[in-house]
This record gives C-alpha cells, structure tokens and sequence, in this order.
C-alpha cells in the first residue's frame, strides 16, 4: 500500500483526529523541506523566506491584517527537527489522554483554541508591553502553544494521572505541567525566546480553563466543533436513501424472537451509536442509561 493511501486511510477515519494532526505537522515540515532544498540547489535561497513569511504569525499588525490565516498556520509549521519531535511527542503522549477522556472533537478544540490563545499573548505582548517593541520582523511557528494547551489540560483534569519517565521513575502529571509551565513558558521569556515563551502562557492559560468551564457545564470548543462539523458536512457525500417495505407482523416477529433469544440485551446498532459517541465526545459523555447499556453488551 502506497503511503498516499496510508495518509487518505488515516483522513477517512472519523475517530482518528490525534494521529491526524500529527500527520498534517509532519507533512507541512517534510513540504517545507523539500521546497527549501530545491530553492538551495536552483541557488534561490531568498525565495524561501518569503514563502514562510506566508505561514508564520507576524507580530507587526499591518502584516497580519494581510494574512489572517497566519493565526492558525503558524500552529502547523516547524524549523528543526528537534522543534518538530519533542511537540509531536508531547502532542502524541498528552494527547491520548484528552482523546480518551474528552473524545476527539474537544481534542482537536484544544488545539485550534490553544493555537490561538498562544496568537493572542503573542501580539498582545510584542504590541502593547515596552519590554518588547521596538523589533521589526519578529515572528512566530510551531505547536508549542497547543501542545501545551494539551498539556494543562490533561494535568487539570488528571492532576494524578502518572506517567513513567526514563531514568526517573513514576512522575504525576501535574509536576511535569509545572516543569513545562516554568522551564517552558517563563524561562524562555527573558533567554532568547520571549515569543515562544509567551504563547506557551497563552496556551497554558487555554487549557486550565478548558477543564475548569467543561466541568462547570460549559464546552469552550462547541464553536469549534460546529465549523467543524459545517465544513465537514460539504464534503461529505449524502448516501442514497433506500426505502425497504417490511409487514408489520414480520417487524413484530423478528423483534419478539430476538428478545426471547437474549432478554435484556443491547441491539448491536444502538452499542454502534454509543461507541461512536465516545470517540467524539469521551467516555464521560454518556448517560447512566448509555453506560448500563454498553456493560450489558460486554456480557453478552
């Protein structure tokens, strides 16, 4: 099978969105790649900024009332493969946790929330904080910001969820948010990397108060899932319906032996729709009744 069909498989999947926003960041980099090789080779190498600059977040506001969409793709770019590996490796460990908790909507919200929060801080501060005006040019890439939006999430939510670290044993969640948080986030802001180090706040900020609404009944990401849902609804094609003519007394029949066959059992289509919404919206997400349901279909 070709990698292509690999990459169109891991798409087709509807519950499948962590290892989709990793392919998307892997693929933007190898792209990135290869376009700055050629221009090397074709000795062009002044082009390839310039296709950058058409990616990253501009701190200069006139540049980004330009290129809106720089608030989000800045959150899929990446320089160095270090850059590249420890985000999708944090995005891959932290990430799974949220999918399993949250589902996959909320775990993509997170993202796009976390992206932007990150956006944010990082404007706010480079236009309005003396400290950081007066640099021309300063710009900003990488999933830092919804990495660790993730992060603090996961942490917030699973503050004693441990995590088994080489050479240092069992490690709690919350302690290795706060490593990222203080060595991170704030140590950056005054070493050489104060835009980094500020939309990792930003996206730090995000995810605390992602839990803490969640838990307090109100989902920050529905607008997210929605736009979602709208845009993927245009590219999804409609099946054709069918229409099947079945007697009464048959439907009744065939509805009678099966619960004679198994009394209480759960129809495999409504344990179908119940799996289905853990995979958007996390186990949690069911009622006491879907729950009752799905363990009495583990016993049958």
């Amino acid at each position: 099978m070709s990698i292509t069909q690999d990459i169109r498989d891991a798409f087709a999947r509807r519950d499948n969105a962590l290892n989709q926003l990793i392919i998307i960041n892997v693929l933007v980099f190898g792209v990135l790649i290869i376009v700055k090789a050629i221009f090397f080779i074709a000795q062009a190498s002044g082009v390839y900024p310039l296709i950058l600059r058409q990616l990253a977040l501009s701190a200069d506001g006139w540049v980004l009332l330009r290129h809106p969409w720089t608030l989000l793709s800045y959150a899929f770019v990446h320089e160095g493969v270090l850059h590249i590996v420890m985000n999708m490796l944090n995005l891959y460990w932290f990430g799974q946790l949220i999918r399993e908790y949250l589902g996959d909507r909320r775990l993509v919200s997170l993202y796009v929330l976390g992206s932007l929060a990150g956006a944010l801080m990082f404007l706010l501060a480079y236009n309005f904080l003396p400290v950081f005006q007066g640099q021309p040019g300063v710009t900003l890439i990488g999933a830092s910001a919804a990495v660790t939006a993730i992060i603090m999430a996961a942490a917030t939510k699973l503050p004693n969820y441990t995590f088994v670290l080489p050479l240092m044993g069992a490690v709690k969640i919350k302690w290795i948010a706060a490593v990222v948080i203080v060595v991170l986030s704030i140590a950056p802001i005054y070493s050489g990397n104060p835009g980094g180090g500020l939309s990792h706040l930003g996206g730090a900020l995000l995810g605390f108060l992602f839990i803490k609404q969640l838990d307090a009944g109100r989902d920050l990401g529905q607008p997210v899932i929605a736009l979602g849902t709208w845009v993927g609804s245009l590219f999804q094609r409609r099946p054709a319906m069918t229409v099947t003519h079945r007697s009464p007394v048959a439907a009744g029949r065939a509805t009678t032996a099966a619960g004679k066959a198994n009394p209480g059992s759960t129809p495999p289509e409504e344990v179908d729709v119940i799996l289905d919404k853990i995979s958007r919206s996390g186990y949690e997400s069911l009622s006491k009744d879907e729950k009752q349901k799905l363990f009495r279909a583990s016993q049958q």
